[in-house]
């Protein structure tokens, strides 16, 4: 239940329609509760103030009309420009980045601002009434809605400003290597103790029973897509009921297709329909990746706008180097912090569940890979990966960890020998290679 709320979540915070449709309900409850004040201290309220709106009912009605009308204006001009940008953006960097700029709060609060502030005058204006009899000007309304005026034309310069900056190559991959810090923080604390505060157990293999191959059975996945959100807890406790152990098969940002094993359950005796069924409704699945719960969506991220960078059509080394960067930024943080065990235990430390493990060596795979088998004929490029594996290596403390660092340090220069074509290069290369290797032999 938790994570199918957790991908509702992230489905309402990249739409432009949530956000900005809370904002113009509270707009219109803003109008009726204004006009209503009106109604009770209009009169009292104009003999003690000044600088409120005392004209009469033709001059009101002018005013919100001007006001509604540049409101929605502007809020055309402003879709317009988002529209651009999201062009821009999935042309440039990747359509995998769209996600980035549609949950961009500050986008979605400009959108409602200037959307509230239509809806707000056009409520206020139908309640003007012209007749000698029973004339009424909500001349605090009508005060309102020009305040609301002149803040939407301080939102707009503001908007104009921040889609400027937002679509600079810097100030993307800072965003997505900001995001891909959070993830690291959250899925591995530097408490070490795991998301679902599941106490760790002394021993990893010593709880996984003996006859947990020969004897478990599969569970199939009853419908295609990427794996989004699992929910570990929800695994837990069907497990503890059934007194089995649940092995999950897949973690998130697999793509899982129809019928194929997500899970293995022990005793094999234990799996039922129900039972099956509910282990399905654990594993929330979409049409796409997010990057909750799923560290190397935004590592592929960086990924992408790297390789798009080193394109022979972009050819642009400086974005690429800045993602290596981000990237060498996350594999330190990574390399610092214990990974989680995937053993989990129920309230009476008995093992549950075991999960699909994040771990640095895949980690670096994904980073590393694709850039280095498109950077081997760019110089910069392959020595600020060298430069990288050096500086992460200074954090690495785990063999394993050294190991992989190691691995694609030699995979780049082997490449560097046969791609670049200058001598001069390749002793540069050959150089950082072996400062690189002193630091994983010192770590």
């Amino acid at each position: 239940m938790r994570s199918q709320l957790l991908k509702y979540w992230d489905r309402l915070r990249t739409s432009f329609w949530f956000l900005p449709s809370l904002m113009a309900a509270a707009a219109g409850a803003l109008a009726f509760a204004a006009v209503s004040l009106d109604e009770r201290v209009t009169d009292q309220w104009l003999s003690t103030t000044s600088w409120a709106y005392g004209g009469g009912a033709q001059g009101a009605s002018a005013v919100l009309e001007t006001i509604a009308g540049s409101m929605i204006t502007i809020a055309g001009v402003v879709f317009s420009m988002t529209l651009v940008a999201l062009s821009l953006a999935s042309s440039q960097f990747g359509p995998r980045l769209l996600r980035n700029f549609m949950r961009d709060t500050a986008n979605q609060v400009v959108l409602g601002t200037f959307i509230g502030t239509f809806l707000y005058c056009l409520l206020v204006l139908r309640t003007i009434r012209r007749a000698d009899d029973s004339a009424f000007v909500p001349h605090l309304s009508v005060t309102l809605g020009v305040l609301f005026a002149g803040a939407s034309l301080g939102v707009l310069i503001y908007f104009i400003h921040h889609v400027s900056v937002s679509i600079q190559a810097d100030e993307i991959i800072a965003e997505v290597g900001n995001e891909l810090a959070e993830e690291i923080d959250r899925l591995f604390p530097a408490s070490g103790r795991r998301e679902d505060d599941a106490p760790a157990p002394d021993s990893d293999a010593a709880h996984v029973p003996a006859d947990f191959d020969p004897d478990a059975r599969p569970v199939e996945s009853d419908e295609d897509g990427y794996v989004q959100f699992i929910d570990i807890g929800s695994l837990i406790a069907l497990a503890a009921a059934e007194d089995a152990v649940i092995r999950v098969e897949r973690r998130p940002g697999h793509y899982v297709i129809l019928g194929s094993t997500v899970a293995t359950i022990w005793p094999g005796d234990r799996l039922t329909d129900q039972v099956a069924s509910r282990v399905n409704a654990a594993f929330v699945l979409g049409s796409r990746r997010t990057p909750k719960q799923d560290v190397e969506f935004s590592v592929d991220q960086l990924v992408e706008i790297a390789v798009r960078a080193l394109s022979p059509g972009v050819n642009d080394p400086f974005t690429a180097i800045t993602c290596v960067d981000r990237l060498g930024s996350a594999l330190a943080r990574l390399a610092r912090r214990d990974s989680p065990s995937p053993y989990h235990l129920d309230d009476e430390h008995r093992l549950r569940v075991i999960a699909c493990p994040i771990t640095f060596p895949g980690i670096v795979d994904a980073a590393f890979h694709q850039i280095r088998q498109y950077s081997r004929s760019s110089a910069p490029v392959t020595i600020r990966l060298l430069e990288t594996i050096a500086v992460v290596a200074a954090t690495a403390r785990r063999p394993a960890d050294r190991a992989a660092l190691r691995r694609h340090a030699e995979m780049i220069v082997r490449g560097a020998r046969e791609g670049l074509p200058e001598a001069e290069d390749r002793l540069v290369v050959e150089a950082r290679f072996e400062e690189a290797s002193r630091a994983l032999a010192g770590a």
